[in-house]
């Protein structure tokens, strides 16, 4: 008789006791954690009551009286180097919003490099940055970059990851003119979270980069010995008088989705739906946010980019790209993982792998001064292929109750946070997935501790159950990583086991039942040379051990990065390592070279190519080579259009006799007319040649602030197929089978 599993919630309840009893201690002088007395003064915006007309020109009166930097000191391709041109930086605010205008000389405006161009786009353009800890705790910074346009882009950096998916709501503006450029930035209160206090202190570091010498600089200047530790370096920004308003945003959607099909030789319609939603965000107290959502559609508005989709080991990654589930996302960053290129277990909550929810809903923010609670729930329809496979249910229609049942999966997430002596902290994390005699739930306990300046460890212990009709299996993961970053020299040590029966059907995880140790060291030079800028030289080593077949596999690899000249990367390396796969013992090493440049302001490129070993997986592996091969170019003709082609090939050819068993090559091409920073005209063609198929996307897009978009688009997909009367045949011409219609209208209304 097997004994039915639950969802631990009770685990929740005994996090907040922890909790209370946590912020108790805090306020115990005895008991009291140790805090850095010695920080800085910081700086001190001026409060205004009219606030300046946001247009990127900085003609307003508050800009010659606020708060003003100019010392911008060089982190990257070096530290420690005066910008080559000015910077300066003025900062004020009101009872509403923070205020920040940048002015950036530049003795050849006509280089700059800028485009009018969608949100989110502007990696490779002049940019500016405010990177804002609003808790000033060294827990987290959101990023607010923006190009001489004034076009955003902005990220969350959390755990030591910087998510670039998530869209915050924020205004600015940007200007080029004879000297330089300005751009003007007004950051809502409510878009933040801070803390109820007379005096409100944030952390922040401002950046620059000027794209076509490939510098960057920041003020305060970053320390060489603590590398690029963002969140240990910040400033204090002081902001008496300031308080957290209601947060109260209601975002109506109706979606309207048209498809069809081919079927039996003609196109028949197979989806014509309405569908209208609902989502609440709403501020229970100033630091705690409650996100839900009825009838949700969490449709793309552009589709996933092809990827290799044969030979696999693991499944492919996509990233998250649906609004809702970005919201809050940083709080699901874990200790220990993305360790390095071994590392099997890349996250504990993926928020892809929930495919269709009915409903959702989410609570996250701060309990007291140090604790960080995320909950998310997700009712995801089954998809159809996992009923039938299960005799749950017909073709046509599921009949019992309790398949009915089972064409919903709850899935629950419960994460916990506490915040330790600067970045470190010490985190709970639950995560689960039920429906009917199925359950999966996995959890445990992660977190990192600064040990200096420049050195972190992380570590993590997950356990995780799973249950069917046919059975149950319980597993564990264990990680420890050591890592340190300086100008000069950054290392690495990792240890790391996942049990063979380790489940988590909410995360990504590309391999089980191994154990291994890993080892980086990366020396970094800095001739005094205008061809050879940087030098970084990494040598790494892991040993494996299968430990379903007791097996042992290497990776190992040297490598060389060079900067060269003011704007292309270059890397060569060799690697030599094998893989265990069903009791053999295969080789995967190989050569890797890869460059990337900057050609002029409008045009830019990039490849990477790889020759490397590697294997066939079937019941019947074998060895074989390939050829890997990854471009892209981008050409703007024009600041408002843009052009970028990539191309993705791979080939497969078995070692024994030295045929080609596939080869596979995806080309794509985009072109974007950008009408403005709220508009635009989309146009994507993709090719697989080994599918023998041809897809099209057609896109028009107008987004007012996150929120408030307007999506319209049309795509078809065409095989090399013909109906013959009975069957589909191979022909040489291409044929539709597949057309969609999509529109998408939201509106976000902030009370």
């Amino acid at each position: 008789m097997r004994t039915p599993t639950r969802p631990p919630v009770y685990l929740l309840g005994c996090l907040l006791l922890w909790t209370s009893f946590m912020d108790a201690q805090e306020h115990h002088p005895a008991l009291a954690l140790e805090t850095n007395s010695a920080q800085p003064q910081g700086l001190h915006p001026v409060r205004i009551e009219n606030p300046p007309v946001l247009d990127g020109i900085l003609d307003d009166e508050v800009w010659s009286r606020g708060a003003s930097v100019t010392d911008f000191v060089s982190f990257m391709p070096d530290f420690g180097l005066k910008l080559p041109f000015a910077t300066s930086v003025s900062m004020a605010y009101d009872a509403e919003n923070l205020y920040f205008a940048f002015y950036c000389e530049d003795p050849e405006p006509d280089k700059i490099k800028a485009s009018v161009d969608s949100r989110d786009q502007i990696q490779s353009d002049d940019f500016i940055c405010i990177n804002l800890d609003s808790y000033n705790d060294q827990q987290a910074l959101t990023a607010f970059y923006v190009n001489p346009y004034g076009i955003q882009m902005d990220s969350r950096f959390a755990a030591g990851v910087e998510d670039g998916s998530i869209d915050f709501i924020w205004y600015s503006e940007g200007s080029i003119d004879s000297t330089g450029y300005a751009v003007e930035v007004r950051i809502p209160l409510k878009s933040l979270r801070f803390p109820k206090s007379d005096s409100v202190v944030m952390g922040v570091i401002l950046e620059r980069r000027i794209s076509r010498l490939m510098i960057s600089g920041t003020y305060p200047a970053l320390d060489p010995n603590q590398g690029m530790a963002f969140l240990n370096q910040m400033i204090p920004l002081h902001y008496p008088g300031i308080k957290p308003g209601l947060l109260l945003e209601l975002m109506p959607a109706l979606t309207y989705s048209n498809q069809l099909s081919q079927q039996e030789g003609r196109m028949e319609n197979t989806e014509n739906r309405l569908n209208p939603g609902l989502t609440l965000k709403y501020g229970i107290t100033p630091q705690l946010v409650l996100d839900a959502t009825v009838n949700p559609d969490f449709s793309q508005i552009e589709a996933d980019a092809g990827q290799v989709d044969v030979n696999l080991r693991y499944q492919l990654y996509y990233p998250e790209k649906r609004l809702f589930f970005q919201e809050g996302s940083e709080h699901y960053k874990n200790g220990a993982t993305l360790s390095s290129t071994l590392d099997p277990l890349r996250s504990m909550v993926h928020t892809r792998t929930i495919v269709s929810p009915v409903a959702g809903t989410k609570l996250s923010g701060r309990m007291g001064q140090k604790n960080s609670l995320a909950l998310l729930y997700a009712a995801d329809r089954k998809p159809m292929e996992e009923i039938l496979e299960g005799g749950q249910g017909t073709g046509d229609q599921t009949t019992t109750g309790q398949a009915r049942e089972n064409l919903v999966e709850h899935i629950p997430v419960i994460r916990y946070k506490r915040s330790l002596k600067e970045d470190g902290f010490l985190g709970g994390i639950y995560t689960g997935r039920i429906s009917g005699e199925r359950s999966m739930h996995a959890g445990g306990v992660d977190g990192q501790s600064r040990l200096n300046g420049s050195t972190l460890l992380e570590y993590h212990a997950f356990a995780s159950s799973a249950s069917d009709s046919l059975g149950s299996a319980a597993g564990g993961a264990l990680g420890i990583y050591l890592h340190s970053e300086t100008r000069d020299f950054d290392y690495s040590l990792t240890a790391k086991h996942v049990s063979e029966d380790f489940r988590n059907d909410n995360g990504y995880i590309t391999r089980t039942g191994i154990s291994y140790l890993t080892g980086l060291i990366k020396p970094k030079l800095y001739p005094h040379s205008e061809v050879f800028r940087k030098l970084e030289f990494e040598v790494f080593s892991g040993q494996l051990r299968d430990n379903i077949y007791s097996m042992w596999e290497t990776f190992n690899h040297i490598s060389v990065l060079t900067v060269l000249g003011r704007s292309n990367y270059a890397k060569a390396k060799y690697s030599y390592s094998t893989e265990i796969f069903l009791g053999n013992k295969f080789n995967t090493g190989g050569f890797h070279l890869m460059f990337d440049s900057q050609i002029s302001k409008k045009l830019s490129a990039g490849i990477l190519y790889r020759r490397i070993g590697s294997i066939y997986y079937s019941q019947d592996p074998y060895q074989g080579k390939s050829n890997n091969l990854t471009a892209g170019i981008t050409y703007l003709p024009l600041d408002k259009l843009h052009t970028d082609l990539s191309l993705v090939f791979q080939d497969f050819h078995r070692s024994s006799d030295s045929e080609r068993i596939y080869s596979y090559l995806i080309s794509r091409g985009k072109i974007t007319y950008q009408v403005n920073k709220y508009l635009f005209f989309r146009a994507i063609l993709e090719y697989n040649n080994y599918r023998e198929q041809l897809l099209t996307d057609l896109l028009a897009s107008f987004t007012w602030i996150p929120g408030t978009v307007l999506h319209i688009g049309y795509g078809s997909l065409y095989k090399q197929v013909a109906w013959n009367g009975t069957e589909y045949v191979d022909v040489d011409k291409y044929l539709e089978t597949d057309r969609g219609l999509f529109l998408k209208a939201s509106y976000l209304h902030r009370f």
